[in-house]
């Protein structure tokens, strides 16, 4: 079988564990402080704060830019339930844009439009038109794009719409540690999560190219959002265990604010500083197997293969194609066509709003839902050997 994904592990992510196991000291510690400071630099931030998942990044996030109960924060619908579900952990309701079908992220015109349309300045804010109970109080309070599969959004037209409306920006950056971006036509190039919007957030997760098991980093430049976080993140405690085990002398923690517990373990960190080792030779590769990709499946007319726009290069942490109406095969059954041969895929992104949780009379996103429904997700993972990427493209051919 040709799995969808393989995490890239190997003894050096063992012994990295098991010097912490022998340590004594498992829980937050000097390998999460190491982690932080390698993460800020890999990615250009001058901060990042680990935390428990993605989703305990973009909650604590959406908090420090001011996300309170009865706001609106404007995002995708398509994406993984955990950026809808932030919102709704801040109090907040999430306003749907629809997405760029070419990219499959958030169109910043359709952005632009619903702030213009939707939404109207009062009270020294910006208010939705159709709030009502269910939508909140209607502060449109941030603005949440998600890099998604990887795939930097368009962040130069997304945060000159966000300069000219007053909107902070939390970029959902789940998917796309590696992945670059230029915002000046090229002359430089930066890795998401420096970040440009006011906060990056980033998942560990084991389908991301580099895992911890389970875990995130909030990444960003400002000197109050790091206080907050690191705050929020250990239940409100003035002090960290691991700083006050340091100390020469006695110091007693404060409980300052009510907090939660999304902290990061030396266990966790350990993979993950080995993972970041390899990250140059994964992102390479992964790109190499999408180039392959491109060019076997350049010919098939009903299948549309991913955009890679030219203002980034992205790690390509999903591999999306997308079925056309025009197609000898209905996508479903083409799954089950390459499953029967060993191969095994998975759908498009899902979407927020056609989930009972998020479901709205009415609401629809047009590009949103012809992703969900047309799209399969290939294998790619670091260590498939040509003969599966030229398998995959075979049968996909003879279907």
């Amino acid at each position: 079988m040709i799995p969808i994904a393989k995490t890239f592990l190997d003894k050096r992510e063992i012994e990295a564990v098991a010097k912490v196991l022998s340590s004594g000291w498992i829980t937050q510690g000097p390998r999460v402080k190491e982690f932080e400071d390698a993460i800020a630099s890999y990615v250009g931030a001058r901060y990042a704060c680990s935390v428990s998942s993605c989703t305990t990044a973009l909650h604590l996030a959406l908090l420090c830019v001011g996300v309170r109960p009865g706001d609106i924060v404007v995002t995708v619908s398509h994406s993984f339930i955990a950026t809808a579900n932030s919102i709704r952990h801040c109090g907040a309701e999430p306003l749907f844009v629809d997405i760029d079908l070419e990219t499959y992220n958030m169109s910043a015109g359709n952005l632009e439009k619903t702030l213009k349309e939707d939404c109207e300045a009062k009270d020294g804010g910006l208010f939705y038109k159709n709030a009502s109970g269910k939508r909140g109080q209607g502060r449109i309070a941030a603005i949440m794009p998600v890099h998604q599969m990887g795939t930097p959004c368009d962040l130069k037209a997304i945060l000159s719409i966000s300069r000219r409306f007053g909107l902070p920006v939390v970029e959902d950056a789940a998917c796309a540690i590696g992945s670059e971006i230029t915002i000046d036509n090229g002359t430089t190039w930066d890795k998401i999560g420096r970040p440009h919007g006011d906060i990056a957030c980033f998942s560990f997760h084991p389908r991301k190219l580099l895992t911890t098991g389970e875990g995130g980093m909030v990444t960003t430049n400002n000197d109050e959002f790091d206080k907050r976080l690191r705050l929020l993140k250990q239940h409100g405690m003035s002090i960290s265990d691991r700083i006050r085990h340091d100390l020469k002398k006695v110091v007693f923690e404060e409980y300052l604010v009510t907090g939660y517990n999304y902290r990061m373990s030396d266990i966790h960190a350990a993979v993950g500083l080995e993972q970041l080792k390899k990250m140059p030779g994964m992102f390479e590769e992964r790109r190499g197997i999408a180039k392959i990709y491109q060019e076997g499946l350049k010919d098939i007319e009903w299948l549309k293969s991913p955009l890679e726009p030219l203002y980034c290069r992205t790690n390509w942490q999903s591999y999306p194609v997308r079925v056309l109406e025009e197609a000898p095969v209905k996508r479903d059954l083409l799954m089950q066509s390459l499953l029967d041969k060993g191969i095994a895929t998975r759908r498009g992104i899902m979407n927020a709003h056609q989930e009972k949780a998020y479901a709205l009379p009415g609401k629809a996103l047009k590009n949103s839902e012809t992703a969900r429904d047309s799209v399969i997700l290939l294998p790619l993972f670091c260590g498939m050997k040509k003969r599966e990427i030229k398998k995959v493209i075979c049968e996909i051919k003879d279907a």
